[in-house]
């Protein structure tokens, strides 16, 4: 029987994402090129700066600022100036503007597509941006998809498979290039269906990871964060979007997610 005494523990970490200038929650997998083809859970009236300034109140921290696509760096910016060095910012990362958003205030950077050349993961990449900002500023994004019966990191909105398989292997590499990772199960983000417990579970992200992982996609409830909790032995924490009462959810409540961080 595993001892659980002194394991950690899952928390609750807050997300702000931006489309098109705007605070929304959106269903991952209808990211494209094409307007037309995003369907929108959320819009908010709210700015970027009013999630950063509650998530701060609360010392909500390692929360992921996520840019979707052009248009969004205005609003990037606004949330940083509101609390530098509480967020970690995503989207457009690249080796020559990484540094800029540390200095804008960002804690870390969160990179996937720059990564690969051709949809092939190129690690000479990996060891130039970890070594011109540290790794310590260093989120990597395996973001994946399920195909043929194994998670594949997907890049350009979540579009395009690469050939990067997420393994044992491939998760202990990756760590000694970053301090983070970041997870969205791609295939539930946005659906308020339930996790990927197959992905969360002790077998995999919950025993290969061996630094700070947070997974996002398809949290439905506040059981949730208990479920990742168990199923991870508190070594994964959990992102909820569309399913909370700030993005217009009706499935769970901000402040139990707050109480669950302080409890």
């Amino acid at each position: 029987m595993t001892n659980k005494i002194n394991l950690p523990k899952s928390k609750f970490r807050p997300c702000i994402d931006l489309h098109q200038g705007k605070v929304k929650q959106i269903i991952g997998g209808t990211l494209t090129n094409n307007e037309n083809t995003v369907k929108t859970n959320f819009v908010s009236n709210k700015s970027s700066s009013y999630y950063a300034e509650l998530y701060q109140k609360h010392n909500l921290t390692g929360g992921h600022l996520i840019k979707l696509g052009p248009g969004n760096d205005e609003a990037a910016r606004e949330a940083l100036k509101q609390w530098p060095g509480g967020l970690q910012v995503g989207g457009g990362i690249t080796i020559e503007n990484a540094q800029e958003w540390i200095d804008l205030g960002a804690t870390k950077v969160i990179v996937t597509s720059w990564l690969f050349t051709n949809n092939e993961f190129d690690i000479e990449k990996l060891k130039k941006l970890s070594s011109k900002i540290g790794k310590e500023h260093l989120v990597i994004d395996i973001s994946c998809r399920k195909y043929d019966g194994g998670w594949y990191v997907a890049m350009n909105k979540w579009q395009t498979k690469t050939n990067l398989q997420v393994t044992e292997e491939t998760v202990s590499m990756l760590s000694n290039y970053c301090s983070e990772f970041l997870i969205h199960a791609a295939d539930v983000e946005g659906l308020c269906e339930g996790i990927d417990e197959e992905l969360v579970k002790c077998k995999c992200l919950g025993e290969w990871v061996n630094i700070p992982t947070t997974y996002a996609g398809g949290a439905s409830s506040i059981g949730d964060l208990s479920k990742v909790n168990d199923l991870s032995f508190g070594k994964v924490d959990l992102t909820i979007g569309s399913a909370l009462d700030i993005f217009g959810g009706d499935k769970v409540k901000f402040e139990d997610c707050v109480a669950w961080n302080n409890s």
